[in-house]
């Protein structure tokens, strides 16, 4: 669908339909990144770049308790945060972020995590998804986390073709109420944590295998699909 183009009603009903099954089948989806407020969770979020949640929620208490404040991070020793956050994977460049980010907070926005995502953009180390991540859940303000489960998932629903983060956004976005966009990212990110592998997907017992033109993927037996399925939680 060209960025231009108004989505087809059909495929706007589909896309809800699939959003309330969705809603039905996960009601206590939530973002699976420890914190308890705005700069914990632009933090967790740039370290869970290439690594798990549940990774990241096993280093950020201590991470947490040794900078609790923006300048902390600011001033912080790289060698010391490199040795904490080691085990989340490329810990020289994400604590190269965390030090830049923390430094741009206290110079452009007076220590204050930024509430926009045009200001949340320009800092280290955040793109469209660490902002959409930290704006929908520290600041109820409405965005789509395009991560690799979401892309795999809005493919196989058919929506788009596109491979753009940004333009799969803008897609999407088309096709829900702005006021669904946090929680359905949610929706859609535990559907492919739990059951629409990237490999094997789970078909035979999807919720969702009567409105997706790419059931099929994986097997369709109900014994064999049910042994696919994790039931998390990933956090």
């Amino acid at each position: 669908m060209a960025m231009d183009e108004r989505p087809a009603l059909a495929l706007v009903r589909r896309a809800r339909k699939i959003n309330r099954i969705l809603t039905e089948t996960y009601p206590d989806a939530h973002c699976e990144l420890d914190f308890t407020n705005p700069l914990e969770l632009l933090v967790a979020t740039i370290l869970s770049a290439q690594c798990t949640d549940k990774r990241v929620n096993m280093v950020t208490p201590t991470l947490f308790a040794k900078y609790p404040t923006v300048e902390d991070y600011a001033a912080a020793d790289r060698a010391e945060m490199e040795e904490i956050i080691k085990s989340t994977g490329f810990f020289r460049a994400k604590t190269n972020s965390i030090i830049g980010m923390a430094q741009a907070v206290c110079d452009r926005y007076k220590g204050v995590v930024p509430h926009r995502l045009k200001d949340l953009v320009t800092l280290p180390g955040v793109g469209r998804k660490t902002a959409n991540v930290v704006l929908g859940n520290a600041f109820g303000v409405p965005g789509l986390t395009v991560d690799t489960h979401f892309q795999r998932l809005v493919r196989r629903f058919g929506w788009t073709d596109e491979t753009d983060p940004v333009k799969i956004e803008h897609i999407v976005a088309e096709l829900l109420p702005r006021k669904e966009w946090t929680m359905f990212s949610h929706r859609v990110i535990w559907h492919g944590r739990r059951m629409c592998h990237a490999r094997r997907p789970a078909c035979g017992v999807c919720p969702l295998a009567a409105l997706c033109p790419s059931y099929g993927t994986g097997p369709t037996a109900e014994k064999e699909a049910s042994k696919l399925v994790r039931p998390g939680p990933f956090s």
